[in-house]
């Protein structure tokens, strides 16, 4: 099980499956012949094929069935974790700045300073990904069926 979540990575992978879905639209809308219509362009055949994630295969027409690998957590079990590994980020930052300011000798101000940077950055990022997370829905919601 993956202990640590890179949010780098995270956000790698959803700009490629991004890029694929835009490649495989425009593929669609250029192949699509005009007698088609919309509801031709709707129904195209093409599926876009994520290699990290598994295979999509299309089954009658209508219905698709994923399968990948079994390896690789699920998304909520990703973003769970990094939603954890900021909170404990900003517990340790907390508890070092409050150590230090009573007074603990073993604590010096570049490794508090550190650790609220840390601390920072990481809370900063997984609101990015929240944001776009959440745009991305409002974008789904939005498309016409």
């Amino acid at each position: 099980m993956i202990d640590r979540v890179d949010v780098s990575s995270v956000l790698m992978q959803m700009r490629q499956v991004k890029d694929q879905l835009r490649t495989q639209h425009e593929q669609s809308i250029n192949s699509a012949p005009a007698s088609r219509g919309v509801e031709g362009m709707m129904r195209s055949d093409s599926v876009a094929r994520p290699q990290s994630i598994g295979d999509v295969n299309r089954v009658n027409g209508d219905s698709m069935k994923v399968s990948g690998d079994n390896t690789v957590p699920d998304f909520q079990t990703m973003f769970k974790t990094a939603i954890d590994n900021v909170n404990e980020n900003q517990k340790v930052a907390g508890n070092l700045a409050t150590r230090f300011e009573q007074g603990d000798a073993s604590i010096d101000l570049p490794e508090v300073m550190i650790a609220l940077q840390k601390s920072s950055v990481s809370f900063q990022a997984m609101t990015q990904v929240r944001n776009k997370l959440v745009e991305a829905y409002k974008d789904i919601m939005n498309m016409p069926v």
